[in-house]
């Protein structure tokens, strides 16, 4: 059964940013935020905590450990021990932390354009030099990463690769063959990878998942995972994600982080995270058919009303990558389509060089707001007529 998106007067009424950033004759389909109800069992698990006035500090305890061990098992095939699970409020943190321990001031870390905006900040507060190695173009196969040129990085001296990994915004799922080879690269350069795999869960039914730790022993011997329940299951106020290793250097080295890393995070996120990965399954499945439908949507629209508009259909995640170059809207098409159409994207610039002529739509909507976006695309730009939408 499909998760039905909320109504617009039922969204307008939260107050996160997706819905304070713009006035109401704008349709915010920019941050990677969902329209759709929070799932029962974790509203249930987040009112019990209130009840009986859980509100403080965490305590001892494995249990999320436990339930993400449980459900990386069930859908990814991937074992995983609870002792080698950490908690912190958000994968930013593990990124950061995770590069703290694995480099030097000013080492380089490789990064691929176009990517999540956040990494261009992180790397550096890491203390870290950014190395870009954008995405190449596979033809049918759509964008993959550039092992040559991640070669050629490693070999001129980064000492650390951070991987986005389902990448956003492309929605791109990694290879098993590819993480291969970026495990036997780390291997061969005693390069550290932190992979960024928060867009796990939102893997689509036409891919498959792998996580990076599962590849090859030089994997788990070089790399550090960053999980979270908070994109899949809408819970990134609630500040909780994981850090995760699969090898006792790198678990020795996540050990000596300062206690605070982990008792920041929120008991709140904590419970709900437990409550997604323990019983929020059925939810999930329910909102991932809505997002393929939506998926597919999106496909016909842009072929009847913006066949200028080019797009590789996404195999992770609600985030379509739409190339707007032909239509002439310039480096950044994000502003035009606030301005003139009154629709919120994300400007392809925010995600590096390769971004230009770019924008992120977020199509985790209903079927009525997704049309109605692109009718309003469509009502302030001509007709350049050729197909638009790649599978």
């Amino acid at each position: 059964m499909r998760v039905e998106a909320e109504s617009l007067s039922e969204l307008r009424q939260r107050t996160s940013e997706k819905w304070r950033t713009f006035p109401p004759d704008v349709l915010p389909l920019f941050v990677a935020e969902m329209d759709y109800p929070l799932a029962e069992p974790i509203a249930d698990a987040l009112i019990a905590a209130v009840k009986r006035s859980d509100t403080g500090y965490i305590g001892p305890g494995d249990e999320l450990q436990r339930a993400f061990c449980s459900f990386a098992g069930r859908h990814w095939g991937w074992s995983v021990q609870p002792g080698q699970v950490t908690t912190t409020t958000d994968v930013s943190v593990v990124i950061v932390e995770a590069l703290r321990l694995v480099i030097r001031p000013g080492d380089g870390v490789v990064i691929n354009p176009p990517v999540y905006p956040p990494f261009f900040d992180l790397v550096p507060e890491a203390g870290g030099r950014i190395v870009e190695v954008p995405l190449v173009d596979g033809g049918d196969r759509g964008p993959r990463l550039d092992l040559d040129g991640i070669e050629r990085a490693f070999a001129a001296g980064a000492r650390a690769f951070l991987l986005c990994n389902p990448h956003n915004p492309v929605g791109l799922v990694h290879s098993e063959t590819d993480l291969r080879a970026v495990a036997d690269l780390a291997e061969r350069y005693d390069v550290a990878v932190v992979s960024d795999e928060i867009h796990a869960p939102l893997t689509h039914s036409d891919a498959t998942f792998t996580p990076f730790l599962a590849v090859s022993e030089s994997a788990r011997r070089h790399g550090i995972a960053a999980h979270s329940a908070s994109k899949a299951w809408n819970l990134a106020g609630l500040k909780c994600a994981l850090m995760v290793t699969a090898h006792d250097m790198m678990a020795a080295r996540v050990a000596t982080l300062p206690k605070e890393v982990e008792v920041r995070t929120s008991l709140f996120g904590r419970i709900a995270s437990t409550a997604a990965f323990e019983n929020g399954e059925e939810w999930l499945a329910g909102m991932l058919a809505s997002v393929e439908s939506n998926r597919a949507r999106l496909r016909r629209l842009l072929g009847e009303r913006l066949p200028g508009v080019v797009c590789r259909e996404p195999h992770a995640s609600y985030l379509a990558w739409l190339d707007f170059r032909a239509l002439g809207w310039g480096d950044d098409p994000s502003a035009h389509a606030l301005d003139a159409a009154k629709v919120a994207l994300v400007a392809g610039t925010d995600f590096g060089t390769p971004g230009r002529g770019f924008a992120r739509l977020n199509f985790a909507c209903s079927p009525e707001v997704l049309t109605e976006a692109i009718e309003r695309l469509a009502s302030v730009t001509g007709s350049n007529a050729r197909p638009g939408y790649r599978r």
